[in-house]
């Protein structure tokens, strides 16, 4: 029986370094978001300063886990097999449950998943106890902490709207005394900015890191604790001071001071308050098993009341932790596709949204507008204008492709970012009420973004959506991290270590896949298939450039119509399936060229505007090719997903054979584009009569076949819509073969877009 509890030791150890992996992924929002999207200094500064933060709050950390021992749940009330049930379900979840959100790339919290996983185990584990006892439903609240678990919900609801509304605020304020030309204000405003800030962040890392470290002496944590104003006061008149200095001596940019040291807080107070979330189950499981094997009663004898001591963690397992930490921050991919959420939701500029908009995001983009013309209408006009003022953005052109080296919002609104979630946090800290860091963080860069008018009328409902996404991901995190503890509590209940072992090879494998779809996704963005967007200011410009999306366009329309005649003359769905959702990405894919229009025109001059003519008419060919593309995969899935009639031979047959004239035609011009021998392009126009006459006779038969021997009218539909398609198919793309066979002149040198006017 020990061998049991011992492999299960084990197993949490594993889990806890698997777990430290994904919270860190997750979690890595929380203190990069701000300094990232500000580009206030290099990545790599940002990832020493953060990796600092973490080692040092991780050395720092109390190594009190007390609420993986005993906040959630009465440990009195269970044995030691039941608690051992317990820790096995809430790591098995959380690491699940994490890893998805990460794959995802949406922020959710760690705080928040332990907790739920934690009162779901424990709810399920003394529900089998009270059914089994014979006592009543009533009586569990002798095994659960419910004012505590009470109190954390309340927590997660006020955290949102409090983070957020508090953001906003504080982000309008200082937009509106400092501006966007915050560089040219009087070095003394920056400084009164700086005391405040460096402040407020400096007295968070007391009350959040340090206060729980043991590193400040008695007298000085009561004089902390009992006059924090004071304390405040003073912290406010040094920095300020400093803070002159800085600017007016040294020439240091103060902004970037307060990132610096704001990034730096943040991931400290994440490694030494946050380590509870990954390895305070496992620690827990060790020291209860260390006590069960010392007392030598049997487990389900031994009562596990010793879970209410404290019980001071190791320092070297904080040590190893901080070092694990450190190393996921540096090479987790994962980790940036979470911090990319946040900042692309609360960047400055317009660009491609990542969600769509729904409902109810529309419902509040229309009353947010209602609002605001209301609130406006009562302002003074005058004050109105000089507040709009204030939120002028300075121009300076960047080429669009371009954009996305830009940051996604200035210095001031990432110092505000930092200085309120340290505010905050602290504020909850000091009153000893639970919050979620993540919540805080990413609802306070939600409510700057609103208050800075980053979410203008072209992206508001789509910047809604996605923060509607990430919180509804958050709720969803409390339920479904309580049912699947619950669920898996009970599972290890009836199957003993047979379901533990099971249970954790799903869970490698299902981390295993998500890995390998994470990657495949991370490839697919970054792979040639992606269209690229044309910069160039002249017509010879934009056809060299243009050369790698023609051939990629007309070699991935080549496959899925080949895929789509193959899967109709096998009647495989799948392979139809694919064929759809290939040409699916594609019109999107083209879809975003066509959205580039507008910054592609506003680049050029009076001289260029043939290359404007150009690269429309380009766009217009390849559309019209795509949706004779998209409708032949459209009927195609749907006359087999319908189980009609499959085609005759003589008609698969037939579309075989001009399968082989499209691809042969396709593949010369792939070729002339891939080599830039665009002369070339006039041997495949020769190749036009002969395929539009193959389709022709094609469909002449299937005329005659129909008048005297076709019977299945599902049948013929489908194949002369095919064949008309696949006409209007070749003739677009011979329309654009011959817009750039006589526009191209090998004589003339390509002229580009400067990147600097």
């Amino acid at each position: 029986m020990e061998n049991i509890y011992l492999f299960m030791i084990v197993a949490l150890a594993v889990l806890a370094i698997a777990d430290l992996v994904v919270g860190v992924s997750n979690d890595a929002v929380n203190f990069l978001n701000s300094a990232i999207g500000s580009k206030a200094i290099s990545f790599k500064t940002i990832m020493i300063i953060a990796s600092v933060g973490i080692a040092f709050g991780a050395m720092s950390s109390s190594g009190m886990m007390e609420v993986a021992r005993k906040g959630i749940f009465q440990p009195q009330q269970f044995m030691f097999n039941e608690i051992m049930i317990i820790f096995m379900a809430v790591m098995i979840t959380d690491i699940l449950l994490l890893d998805f959100f990460n794959t995802l790339g949406m922020p959710t919290s760690t705080t928040v998943s332990i907790v739920f996983e934690l009162l779901g185990a424990a709810v399920a584990v003394a529900m089998i106890k009270i059914l089994g006892g014979g006592e009543g439903i009533d009586q569990l609240g002798e095994y659960i902490n419910t004012a505590q678990a009470t109190q954390i919900i309340v927590g997660i609801l006020l955290s949102v709207v409090v983070a957020f509304s508090v953001g906003a605020f504080v982000q309008f304020v200082s937009r509106v005394l400092i501006s966007f030309k915050f560089e040219e204000k009087s070095k003394w405003v920056g400084a009164l900015f700086g005391g405040v800030a460096i402040s407020a962040i400096i007295y968070f890392i007391i009350v959040k890191g340090l206060k729980s470290a043991s590193l400040l002496d008695a007298d000085m944590l009561s004089f902390i604790t009992n006059k924090a104003p004071l304390f405040l006061l003073m912290n406010f008149v040094v920095w300020t001071l400093l803070s002159y200095v800085f600017t007016a001596t040294f020439k240091w940019n103060i902004y970037k001071i307060i990132i610096i040291i704001g990034t730096f807080a943040l991931a400290m107070a994440f490694a030494g308050n946050d380590l509870v979330n990954f390895i305070g189950v496992p620690i827990a499981a060790l020291q209860s098993y260390q006590d069960w094997v010392a007392s030598g009663v049997a487990a389900e004898a031994y009562n596990m009341q010793g879970l209410a001591a404290k019980v001071q963690t190791p320092t070297l397992l904080l040590l190893l932790s901080g070092m694990i930490m450190v190393v996921t921050l540096w090479f987790s991919s994962k980790a940036k596709a979470v911090v990319k959420t946040s900042v692309d939701l609360s960047r400055q500029d317009e660009g491609d949204e990542r969600f769509q908009p729904n409902f109810l995001s529309r419902q509040i983009v229309k009353f947010s507008i209602r609002l605001s013309e209301n609130i406006s209408g009562i302002l003074p006009k005058e004050l109105q204008k000089k507040i709009d003022g204030q939120f002028e953005k300075p121009y300076t052109y960047v080429p669009k492709n371009k954009a996305k080296d830009l940051p996604a919002f200035d210095l001031v609104r990432a110092a505000v970012n930092l200085m309120v979630a340290s505010v905050l946090i602290s504020i909850a800290t000091s009153m000893k009420l639970p919050l979620s860091t993540t919540y805080v963080t990413f609802m306070v860069a939600m409510g700057t973004s609103l208050a800075d008018r980053a979410w203008g009328v072209e992206s508001a409902v789509y910047r809604v959506a996605g923060v509607l996404n990430v919180i509804g991901g958050w709720f969803f995190t409390a339920f479904s991290a309580f049912t699947a503890a619950a669920l898996i509590a009970y599972i290890i209940h009836l199957g003993g270590f047979v379901a533990v072992v099971v249970l954790l090879i799903v869970a490698a494998t299902l981390i295993v896949r998500n890995y390998i779809i994470h990657n495949k996704k991370s490839k697919e963005i970054k792979a040639e298939d992606s269209l690229r967007r044309a910069e160039s200011s002249s017509i010879q410009g934009v056809i060299e450039e243009s050369a790698n999306t023609i051939s990629s366009v007309v070699r991935r329309s080549n496959a899925i119509y080949t895929d789509t005649i193959n899967g109709l003359g096998r009647q495989n769905l799948e392979l139809l399936k694919s064929s759809k959702k290939g040409v699916v990405k594609l019109s999107d894919e083209i879809e975003d060229l066509r959205d580039n229009i507008f910054f592609f025109i506003k680049n050029l001059d009076e001289s260029s505007v043939g290359a404007s003519n150009f690269y429309l008419s380009m766009l217009d060919y390849l559309q019209d090719m795509i949706q004779s593309l998209e409708y032949i995969a459209k009927i195609s899935h749907k006359h087999i997903n319908n189980n009609h009639k499959k085609l005759k031979y003589n008609q698969i047959k037939d579309l075989k054979e001009i399968d082989q004239h499209l691809e042969v035609l396709l593949n010369q011009t792939k070729e002339a584009f891939d080599s830039r021998s665009f002369e070339q392009i006039g041997q495949v126009l020769g190749r036009k009569k002969e395929i539009i006459e193959v389709v022709s006779n094609k469909i002449a038969q299937q005329v005659e076949r129909t008048r005297t021997e076709e019977s299945s009218p599902k049948n013929t539909t489908l194949y002369f819509n095919l064949l008309m398609e696949t006409k209007d198919l070749t003739a677009s793309t011979m329309d654009l073969l011959e817009l750039y066979y006589q526009e191209h002149d090998s004589s003339v040198e390509p002229a580009r877009i400067l990147e600097n006017r």
